[in-house]
């Protein structure tokens, strides 16, 4: 479910209900203007989606993204949250997803008689299997089509902004690698050198995993 539409999606990274990274972005700055400060605030006391729209948002987004051998499940990395919180930051998302929580029990009370989430997995596939693929949805199912294809956007990007995430795609970020210089035969070729003083300052293989420190005053320490 969830390679149809990988690209798709939002960008911001993940919180859970509480957003304690948002609160820690505000309790020690991290850059925030006082605008920004404020309309964080707001954002996370707003309300948006109840506690059985969560639930059902829950139930889909492990559908999308479920656990694997080496990764946990959309909800272990905390997506539904990141939904409700990036639908709160783009207000633009709320219509689009809580009408599609809502097109999804509509839909799930017409074949089976109860809301989706208390419905048996084959009966849940029986909705999702009609409206997971763009190029295979009905006529009389392309809203759900569109809102399955909204939400795996969504599913994805939050998931893999996540720790959990990240730690799946196997991206390790900036860091110490070797590097010797400019090669001695292009250095030869172009009559240059480095200063040997500088070489044994700059060039140092035994400390290039060493993480610069400073004092209070701003000198470096190592």
């Amino acid at each position: 479910m969830g390679a149809v539409a990988g690209g798709a999606g939002a960008t911001m990274i993940t919180g859970c209900e509480t957003d304690p990274i948002i609160e820690q972005a505000i309790e020690i700055g991290l850059g925030r203007t006082p605008f920004e400060k404020k309309r964080d605030e707001r954002l996370i006391a707003e309300e948006f989606l109840n506690e059985k729209e969560m639930s059902l948002l829950t139930v889909l987004c492990d559908i999308i993204l479920p656990a694997s051998d080496t990764a946990g499940s959309a909800s272990d990395a905390e997506v539904p949250a990141f939904i409700n919180f990036i639908s709160k930051d783009i207000s633009s998302l709320k219509v689009p997803v809580q009408g599609g929580l809502a097109w999804m029990n509509n839909e799930s009370r017409k074949r089976f008689a109860k809301p989706f989430i208390e419905c048996s997995k084959t009966e849940q596939m029986q909705i999702v299997d009609d409206i997971a693929f763009p190029d295979k949805v009905s006529d009389e199912m392309k809203q759900g089509g569109a809102f399955f294809d909204r939400l795996r956007g969504l599913t994805l990007t939050g998931y893999y902004t996540s720790q959990i995430g990240i730690k799946d795609l196997g991206y390790v970020g900036n860091r110490p690698n070797v590097w010797d210089g400019v090669p001695q035969e292009v250095l030869d070729k172009h009559g240059m050198s480095y200063d040997p003083e500088w070489l044994a300052k700059c060039v140092d293989q035994s400390q290039r995993e060493v993480i610069a420190e400073w004092d209070e005053q701003g000198n470096l320490i190592t």
